[in-house]
């Protein structure tokens, strides 16, 4: 991915770690937005370093946490029917699996599953529910049927490299699929440098629709569906009013999130995207 064609955007806050302050940067001939600077390896680690990094913990101390489990269990059985609509139960990766709650649902539904998770706390966490995680190099090319990243394709460095990587790892007539916030959404726009999903410097991309068929369509591999992920504006403007005031306001969060619900019916802009990607046939 080689572009200098890049215009400021918004400054933002590193809102629950750091309380550093960054810029997007617009990349004009990708549409997507760019974390600047970005923090590299160990660096970007301690970004990473709380208790309130939710994906990273099975916590439930908070009524906020509480609420995100529930939806939780209610998404992991709408991933596993997408999973299930795509391809005949075979070999799964699940990358960024977090504490492996996804990978243990498509096992009891009769996946083989294995999945790739950076954070050490969270692989033990996976490790007890007998959830096997390894490094993306040691798997062979083109072993699995669906490969999935959910909410992690914006936190990766080597943006490119990890697309040519889910190509080798995938099968001819395997899928992918990738969960991405996205930044035209209404909640976006309307929060602005309060927009959780932002959370820079974890998130390093900030993708559009287009910004993913071109980045895909780059390696041969081709968009051919895109779904809403309409829990997230509720989620994503929970905390969003918590950067913003400082304090969880629940009602003006569950209108401003069904109002961007609403919204992304004319233009199809919902907060964040789930996009189901094949190899192109030639």
């Amino acid at each position: 991915m080689t572009s200098t064609n890049h215009k400021h955007y918004q400054t933002v806050k590193d809102n629950s770690v750091s309380k550093e302050v960054f810029e997007l940067l617009h990349d004009e001939d990708w549409d997507m937005l760019i974390t600047s600077p970005q923090p590299k390896g160990t660096e970007l680690s301690k970004y990473y370093e709380s208790d309130d990094y939710i994906s990273h913990t099975d916590s439930k101390r908070s009524i906020f946490e509480k609420a995100y489990h529930f939806i939780k269990n209610i998404a992991l059985k709408n991933k596993l029917s997408l999973v299930n609509s795509l391809q005949k139960k075979g070999m799964l990766l699940d990358i960024g699996a977090g504490t492996g709650d996804f990978l243990l649902t498509a096992k009891n539904d009769g996946w083989k599953v294995i999945g790739v998770e950076p954070s050490e706390k969270a692989r033990t966490i996976a490790a007890k529910k007998g959830i096997e995680l390894k490094p993306v190099a040691d798997f062979d090319d083109h072993s699995f049927d669906i490969i999935t990243m959910w909410h992690v394709l914006e936190h990766v460095p080597d943006l490119q490299n990890q697309i040519k990587e889910l190509k080798r790892l995938l099968k001819p007539n395997g899928a992918i699929i990738i969960a991405v916030p996205n930044f035209k959404s209404y909640d976006a726009k309307y929060y602005g440098e309060f927009w959780a999903a932002y959370d820079t410097p974890r998130h390093l991309w900030h993708f559009s629709k287009t910004a993913i068929k071109k980045l895909f369509q780059n390696e041969n591999i081709e968009l051919v569906k895109i779904l809403p992920m309409k829990f997230d504006s509720f989620y994503v403007s929970l905390l969003s009013e918590k950067y913003k005031t400082g304090k969880m306001n629940f009602i003006k969060a569950f209108f401003i999130g069904l109002k961007s619900n609403w919204k992304a019916k004319e233009k199809f802009e919902y907060s964040s995207h789930i996009y189901v990607l094949k190899n192109a046939k030639n």
